[in-house]
This record gives structure tokens, C-alpha cells and sequence, in this order.
């Protein structure tokens, strides 16, 4: 019985069991918990391979997950003369770039580590004699001071920029009011968008010099694998110091780079000009097209052939695909496609006679120099009346080594001065300390001194503090808001009964002076200061300002040499001590004891070229000639004097250099064969020839008396030769003679055509119809920058002897004397010849482009107009007898400027006579008379015919200069 209860209970047990067991896999728990478990198993499963059979792989990946892709530039192509002379060629030089590749917590840390680092590199960089790029919007004036490098749009197109704005029309009126000081403080310290630069704790150089590298920086911001150049074409030693700290200078590093360089640069500087990186300003004039093809890394043309060829001269783009990590850092590269040269320019240019026209002009302005030069430091050219007589007192010379900063006056400061910069240094301080208090006296004294009665000096101290300083520097005096019919007004600037005192304090009850630019100088707000306050804040800021203001300083400079303070031989002296001249110890001390006198010390260094006319700056200093095919329009040579060295502005600039330029008086940057206009004076004369022989006023058998006085209009116009007189002329012998009287009565004649009655107007129309067939009505066509031309419109007597308003560029008058000399082809001049790509394939020939035929001219029209021009050479032997059987026809021309300024001296010619080859125009701007330029002229004949010897005619020093010969 107990065995048959166990069993029944066993079995119970089982039942209950198995009817538990069937519940559970027959409830729908039971299949969520095998999915639950199923699903962890997958999950487990797919864990353990990714994590241990491809966690390594996946890492690998996950580095190397952002693929970008890099431009990089071509070789940028060379530009060489018409006979395949290189002239810009690119050489392998070493950079240093930077990238932004940090991985920062804050916006503070960044900045702080970034400056850190750009400190340090820009420190090794200059340490080691290298400079940094200087591209930025805003540099230091002469006075030490924040200031914008452009005016008007483009300074409101870089605020822009600046402010991240694609126009300026978004700027606000706070934003366009900007200072360059403003701008600074918010690139330093903005909590947004600033580089969290200390201002108290750099100079302000350094200041700027880390505002624009990060500012360039910046520029690539979206783009951290894009690296940012910091200097160019680096010392070696620069180079090996950067790699060794390589591991402490994050993101920088060294690049091997092409950098432009320019063969003999100072000859072709005017017509190349230089490459650089492009700007924001250049980038954003380019179209959508365009921009296509440009990167703000480019480097680009930035002036002259370099820019207006640049498509041609850009290599092709190549392509570097790169990876970068999540943090931006580039972990492999691999190249694309390799990068292409651009093609090979050569230019019409027979580099030769360019450099040989060059020497020639500046020995001959050196020759002009030392003819007018006298033993004298002061001279009032006010007094002149006739613009031959003036001349070069050599007080003007040594005060030109300080207008021009040739020499260094803060050098005098430094712990290595010399004995003779020392000695000036403390000559100058007394007289700086006496003037700034001599202003401050006559400006606090209310009975001051009128005007009129104060000394030279004196005038030119308070000249400056109301002109330069008060109105154009500071805009503290109004001009715009100036009543300049105001009695008081016409006081001071007219008529010279008022002083300072007395002329400042009424501009400040006329509101005339915006006092908001003298709150430093004002307690409490500027509008609410009375006018007594207003003027002493005046005082107070002309006070502060001159005594660090680089003008000012060369203001004082000038008088002590006038007053003979500061004499000829330190002067000379300090051009050794600076090593501005080569040091020779024999003439040093001869300078120094007194054994040769500074007077003919300097002429001799002028005479050596060791000092140049470009460098003084002093008039003449200046001049230009083009020489051109008569059977192409091509232009052979293009000469502007003074030139410069682009290879310190190509690549990266130099500042100080750039800025020296742009002080200097005789304007180097200035392309004076395309840009500068003057009247035409006589060489005009061959045009209104043809006018009045084709419209029939004349014939070639007409004779016009001379009488030294035109009297058919008043006042009276007068001959050159008067009080003498031509008597009768014809249209030959007027031209070789440059009789103003015959011409006078062309031009009269032809204002009185239509209706017998004389009309200036009429006159005038007539003349612009044949200058305009001539090509004097708009540009000559060249392929770098010109001036517009100016047909006069006023007074067609005097316009018929290339006075009115007649300007034209040399340029301009060499187009139109090689249409004399061809007999009526007027070509568009170019520089250009052809175009070849690296290999020497020809990819383009430029053919001559004829802008116009002058039609309606007869042959005898063109025969006694080249024959007059043949006389006016072959009458003048004592000038051109050196050309013996070369037949050279050319026309002699002045223009005055004015009484106190000497003429300007033209020449134009073409030769053969016969077969006409070459065609030339050439002006030496304020060269006295037109015998010099003639000269010139000459002496490019012999040269490029090899009527000499070449060292006979380009000999290294100064010139002969033959008589005068009076005439235009």
C-alpha cells in the first residue's frame, strides 16, 4: 500500500510538472524569452568581431574617414624680350607656411597658443634676416601709427571683408567710420571673432605683424588643411632652426616653393611689374568664371605685364588628395594630377636697347644736375622769371638725402650710431625742442604775429600744423565745412594779416573743427567743452603730435641745412657712416679733414652715378622714352626713369622698401611712358601741319610772315624768337624753325574756314578730328596701365603749338609719330610678341592690329612734313653731326609748367628718313629745354645703328651736355 501512495505522488509530481512545463512553452513569455537570448547572442557575437577581429582595421578607418582634396599652383611661365632673354624666370626657394591643426578646448586656449607660436616663428624669421608677408589692409605710417594702405571703396571693401560682408552696403555707418586703430582693437580683442592679442603687452609693430598672419589665417578658416604662408624664399638658416624646433612650433612647417625673380629689375620694373598673393579685394573683382580658376593662396600679377597677362602666365592647377583626421590633421597624402607651367611670354621688348636707353637718359639727367648745381644752400625760385634760370642751390641736394629717406634718422638713435650720426642726433633734438616751443608761443599768444610777418622757417613750421597735420592728416580742421569766401578766411589764406591764434579760434566758433578727434586732449565730452577748452586741446595734440611726426622731423632737417646748423660735410659723412656709398677710407678723411669740400665731394658721386637723379629726386629727376616698329606697332623699348627693384616686391613685399617708394620725389612706382602727361609743346607742330596742308588753309607754297607777334587775337600771342622775328616761312622751313607764328595762323585760319569769321571752337573741333585719326584720342593700346589723353578744347591759336590743354603720354606721341613716319598707319602699340608653352611650341603670334588709315592726306602733305623734320636735325649739327650719314627726322618741343619750375624737354624722331624703321618719343619732365631729350635721342641712334662704340656712348658716368639750341 505505502509503495502504490509513492507512486501515486510520484506521478501527481510529474503531472504537475509537465503540465507546468507545456503552460510555459505554449505561453507567449516563452517565445519572447528565446527571441531575448537569441538577439544577446547575436549581439555578443557581433561585438567580438567587431571589437577583437576588426577592431584595428576599424580604427584604421575611422582615422582616415575625411578624404580632401588640395590645389596646387603651376609653375608660373617666364617672360622673356623679342631675342629670348629671360626677364622673369622662377626659382626653387624654401617657405614657411602654418596651419591651424590644434585641437583646443576654448576659443582662449586657441588664440593663446596660436600667438604663442606665430611669435616664436616671426621671431626666428627675423632674427635670421628674413621678413614676414605684410598683405594685410592696415600698416604703419611714418609716424608710427595704424593707418589704412588704400583709400575710398577699397578701404570700405577690406572693412568689409574684415566684417565677413560680401558687399559693402552691408557695413554699418560705426562699421564705415572704422579707424585703423579701430579695426585693430577688434581683431585683437573681439570675444567673437578677435585673436585675443595683448595690445599693452607689444609694440605696435608686433602687434600688427600678428594681426596679419592670423588675419591671412583666417581667410582659410573653413579649410584647416589649407596651410598659410608666413615668409618666402627663407635663409638657410631659418630653415634648419624651424625644423629642429619643429616639435614645439605646431602646424608650421617648411615648403619648397617657386618664387618669381626678375632679371636686371630696375630697366623693365615699369613695364613687368611683380606678382603676390592675391588680396580679398582683387579676388572678389574677378567673375564667377574667373573665380573659378583662383584660390585665395594664388599667387597672382599684382601690376604691369604680370597682371594684364596673368591668365596666360598661370600655370595649370594640380590636384593632391589628402586625408585628414576628425581633429583636421592631414594623416596620408597622395598626388592627383600633377601641376602644369604656364606658358612662356615673350615680350616685343629689345631688352638691350631698353637698358642702354635707360643708362643713356639717366647720365644725361645726371649731366643736367651738375650743370645747374651751385655752391649754395638757400635760393628763392619765387623770384624767377624765366624757367631756364633756374637752378640746383646744393642745400636742396643734401636736404634730398633726408626728403627721400635715403638716409636712416633713426638709425642716429641706435646703441651702434656712429660719431657723426650722434653729433646730428643732438644737433637736431635742440632744434626740434626750439621749434616745437616757438609753435606752442605763437599758438598760445593771442596778439601772435600776422602771417606775412613771420620768418621762412616759421611759416613752413605753422604751414604744416594747419595744412598737414590739423586738416589732411587728423581731420581735426574741417576743410569741407571752410567758408572759403569768409573774410577771416581770406585773412589767413590770402592775404596774410591774421595769425594762427587768431584764425583757429574762429574756425572753432564757425564750427570748422570736429572736436571729437580731441577727446584724449579734452575733459569731459567733447560737446559739451567751451572753445577756450577746445583750443588749448588743439595746442595740446599739435604739441604731442610733432614731436614723433616723420614729416615734421624732415621739415626741421631742411632748415638746418638752409641756415648751414647742420653742414654739407656731416651730411656726406653720415652717407658713410650708413653705408648708402661704398666706404673708402682716402676720401672719408679727406672729407673729413676738410682737404675736399662737400660741395665737390657730392658732385663727384653724382657724377659716378654712385648717387643717382632718380634717388635725389631733385628737378630733373625723371623721364621716358618709346621706341617703336613703324611697320608693326610694336614697342622695342619703354623706358620710365627712375625704376625700382621688383624683387622686393615680389613674393613677399617688403615694406619698408615699398614705403620708401612711396615717398620718393621722383615716384619710381610711376610709369612715367604711360602715365604721366604733360602738353606737347612743338612736337605737336607735324599734326597741325597736316590739318592745315589737308583741309586747304595752306599749301605747301603758302608763305606766312613772322613777326615775333600773332596780332588777329588778344592778348597777343608771341614767337619764340621774339623780340626777333622768322620773317616768311613755309611749311617746311616753319617746322624746322618752329616758327609759333606760322603755326599760330594755321590754327587761326582754321577756325575761320567755315564762315570767314574766326572761331575758337571751330578751330578746335578740327584739330581733335586729326588728333583723334592721329591716335591722340584715347589709349595707345599697351597692355599695362595708361592715362587718358586730353585733346585741348580751348583756344585753337595756342592749341596749334601744343598748348591749351593738349596732354598726351609719351606713348601717345610715339603712336602718333609712328603714323608720320609710316605716312598714315595707326597701330594699337603692344608689348607683346608671341606666346610659347614650356616645351617652345608656338601656342599664339601676335599680329600688328591697325586701329585706323588716316585717309584724305596726299603724298605731298606727308612729303613736306617729313621733309621739315629732317631739317630741324640736319640744321643742328653741333647736336647731331656724331650720326654722320644716318638720316634721323625728328621735331624738338617744350612745355612750360610753370615760372618756377623748369620746362619740360621733348624730342620726337623717326629714322631712316628715307625707309622710316624705328619711330621714338621721348620727355625728360622738367629738363629744362628740349636739347637734352634731342641729345638722347641721338645717342639711342648711334647705339641701336652701332654708329659707335657702345662704351663710348653708354659710359657709367654723367654725360656731356652740347649747347643749347633755342627754338620751340
Amino acid at each position: 500500500m505505502k509503495k502504490k501512495g509513492v507512486q501515486a505522488n510520484l506521478y501527481k509530481i510529474w503531472e504537475r510538472i509537465k503540465e507546468t512545463v507545456i503552460r510555459v512553452f505554449s505561453s507567449r513569455m516563452f517565445i519572447v524569452m528565446i527571441a531575448f537570448c537569441v538577439m544577446a547572442a547575436i549581439l555578443v557575437q557581433r561585438v567580438f568581431y567587431l571589437q577583437i577581429v576588426k577592431g584595428e582595421s576599424y580604427l584604421n578607418d575611422y582615422k582616415l574617414q575625411i578624404q580632401k582634396t588640395r590645389e596646387v599652383q603651376g609653375t608660373r611661365g617666364r617672360i622673356l624680350d623679342r631675342n629670348g632673354k629671360v626677364l622673369a624666370d622662377n626659382v626653387l626657394a624654401y617657405s614657411v607656411t602654418i596651419e591651424d591643426n590644434g585641437d583646443y578646448d576654448t576659443t582662449a586656449q586657441k588664440n593663446k597658443e596660436l600667438n604663442k607660436t606665430i611669435r616664436t616663428v616671426i621671431d626666428i624669421i627675423e632674427k635670421n634676416g628674413d621678413s614676414v608677408i605684410n598683405s594685410f589692409g592696415i600698416i604703419l605710417n611714418d609716424n608710427g601709427e595704424y593707418a589704412y594702405s588704400s583709400e575710398g571703396t577699397a578701404r570700405l571693401r577690406f572693412i568689409a571683408d574684415v566684417f565677413g560682408f560680401a558687399t559693402i552696403d552691408k557695413l554699418s555707418e560705426e562699421q564705415k567710420n572704422y579707424t585703423a586703430d579701430d579695426m585693430i582693437h577688434y581683431l585683437c580683442t573681439d570675444k567673437q571673432y578677435g585673436y585675443g592679442i595683448d595690445e599693452e603687452k607689444y609694440e605696435k609693430e608686433d602687434v600688427l605683424k600678428l594681426v596679419n598672419i592670423r588675419y591671412a589665417m583666417s581667410l582659410n578658416k573653413f579649410r584647416k588643411y589649407i596651410a598659410t604662408t608666413i615668409a618666402t624664399n627663407v635663409s638657410d638658416k631659418t630653415v634648419a632652426e624651424i625644423m629642429e624646433r619643429q616639435d614645439e612650433l605646431t602646424g608650421v612647417s617648411i615648403e619648397e616653393s617657386s618664387i618669381r625673380q626678375y632679371n636686371n629689375s630696375k630697366y623693365f620694373a615699369s613695364i613687368i611689374g611683380y606678382t603676390g598673393q592675391i588680396s580679398q579685394e582683387e579676388y572678389n573683382a574677378l567673375s564667377d568664371e574667373e573665380q573659378k580658376n583662383y584660390s585665395l593662396t594664388d599667387i597672382v600679377g599684382k601690376a604691369g605685364i604680370e597682371k594684364s597677362m596673368d591668365s596666360i602666365l598661370q600655370g595649370k592647377k594640380g590636384e593632391t588628395k589628402f586625408y585628414v583626421n576628425n581633429v583636421g590633421k592631414v594623416i596620408d597624402t597622395k598626388k592627383v594630377t600633377d601641376a602644369k607651367a604656364g606658358n612662356d611670354l615673350y615680350l616685343s621688348i629689345d631688352s638691350d636697347l631698353q637698358m642702354a636707353a635707360y643708362n643713356i637718359l639717366e647720365e644725361k639727367l645726371a649731366a643736367i644736375l651738375l650743370a645747374k648745381m651751385t655752391n649754395q644752400l638757400d635760393y628763392d625760385r619765387s623770384k624767377i622769371t624765366d624757367a631756364d634760370n633756374i637752378i640746383i642751390p646744393v642745400g636742396d641736394v643734401y636736404n634730398a638725402f633726408f626728403e627721400n629717406q635715403i638716409l636712416d634718422t633713426e638709425h642716429f638713435k641706435a646703441s651702434d650710431a656712429k660719431t657723426t650720426e650722434k653729433q646730428v642726433l643732438e644737433l637736431y633734438s635742440r632744434e626740434q625742442e626750439d621749434a616745437i616751443a616757438a609753435i606752442a608761443n605763437e599758438m598760445q599768444d593771442e596778439n601772435g604775429t600776422p602771417y606775412k610777418s613771420l620768418s621762412k622757417k616759421m611759416k613752413a613750421y605753422i604751414d604744416y600744423v594747419v595744412d598737414d597735420l590739423l586738416t589732411d592728416k587728423s581731420g581735426i580742421l574741417l576743410k569741407d565745412k571752410i567758408d572759403k569766401g569768409d573774410a577771416t578766411y581770406l585773412a589767413w589764406k590770402e592775404d596774410e594779416t591774421i595769425s594762427i591764434h587768431e584764425y583757429l579760434n574762429y574756425a572753432i566758433s564757425k564750427n570748422w573743427i570736429d572736436t571729437s578727434k580731441l577727446t584724449d586732449y579734452l575733459e569731459g565730452q567733447a560737446n559739451y567743452s567751451d572753445a577756450s577748452e577746445v583750443y588749448q586741446a588743439i595746442v595740446q595734440y599739435v604739441q604731442s603730435s610733432i614731436s614723433t611726426d616723420s614729416s615734421f622731423e624732415k621739415i626741421i632737417y631742411k632748415y638746418m641745412i638752409k641756415s648751414g646748423e647742420l653742414t654739407g660735410r656731416q651730411v656726406c659723412l653720415l652717407l658713410y657712416e650708413q653705408n648708402i656709398i661704398k666706404y673708402d677710407e682716402t676720401q672719408y678723411n679727406r672729407l673729413r679733414s676738410g682737404t675736399v669740400s662737400a660741395y665737390e665731394f657730392v658732385r663727384e658721386k653724382i657724377r659716378n652715378l654712385e648717387i643717382t637723379p632718380g634717388e635725389l629726386g631733385l628737378e630733373p629727376c625723371s623721364g621716358s622714352i618709346v621706341i617703336t616698329d613703324t611697320k608693326s606697332g610694336q614697342v622695342l623699348a619703354m623706358v620710365s626713369y627712375p625704376g625700382y627693384d621688383n624683387n622686393r616686391l615680389a613674393n613677399t613685399i617688403d615694406s619698408n622698401y615699398f614705403a620708401k617708394l612711396s615717398v620718393m620725389n621722383s615716384r619710381p612706382m610711376y610709369n612715367r611712358a604711360t602715365q604721366e602727361k604733360t602738353a606737347p609743346g612743338s612736337t605737336y607742330k607735324p599734326l597741325v601741319a597736316v590739318a592745315g596742308l589737308t583741309e586747304g588753309v595752306i599749301n605747301t607754297g603758302s608763305i606766312i610772315s613772322c613777326s615775333g607777334i600773332f596780332d588777329k587775337i588778344f592778348p597777343n600771342p608771341r614767337c619764340w624768337v621774339y623780340p626777333s622775328a622768322h620773317g616768311s616761312e613755309n611749311v617746311v622751313s616753319a617746322i624746322q624753325h618752329s616758327c609759333n607764328d606760322f603755326f599760330y595762323e594755321v590754327g587761326y585760319r582754321l577756325g575761320s574756314q567755315s564762315t570767314g569769321k574766326y572761331s575758337t571752337d571751330a578751330g578746335t573741333d578740327v584739330l581733335k578730328q586729326y588728333a583723334e585719326q592721329f591716335g591722340l584720342g584715347d589709349t595707345t593700346g599697351v597692355e599695362i596701365t595708361e592715362s587718358a589723353p586730353q585733346i585741348s578744347d580751348t583756344d585753337a591759336v595756342r592749341s596749334s603749338i601744343g598748348q591749351g590743354n593738349n596732354n598726351y603720354t609719351t606713348a601717345g606721341l610715339a603712336r602718333y609719330i609712328t603714323a608720320i613716319a609710316n605716312e598714315g598707319t595707326v597701330y594699337d602699340l603692344s608689348l607683346l610678341d608671341k606666346v610659347t608653352d614650356v616645351n617652345g611650341k608656338l601656342v599664339k603670334d601676335y599680329e600688328p592690329k591697325v586701329k585706323n588709315q588716316i585717309e584724305g592726306v596726299s603724298s605731298s602733305t606727308w612729303d613736306a612734313v617729313q621733309s621739315g623734320m629732317r631739317r630741324v636735325v640736319t640744321s643742328t649739327s653741333y647736336t647731331f653731326g656724331s650720326l654722320g650719314n644716318f638720316e634721323l627726322s625728328g621735331k624738338t618741343g617744350t612745355a612750360q609748367q610753370s615760372t618756377t619750375h623748369p620746362n619740360h624737354g621733348l624730342f620726337v624722331g623717326f629714322g631712316p628718313s628715307s625707309d622710316p624703321e624705328i619711330a621714338f618719343a621721348i620727355r625728360i619732365a622738367n629738363g629744362y629745354n628740349s636739347t637734352y631729350p634731342s641729345e638722347v635721342g641721338r645717342d639711342i641712334i648711334r647705339y641701336y645703328y652701332n654708329l659707335d662704340e657702345k662704351d663710348e656712348i653708354v659710359t657709367g658716368h654723367a654725360s656731356s651736355l652740347g649747347s643749347v639750341v633755342s627754338g620751340d
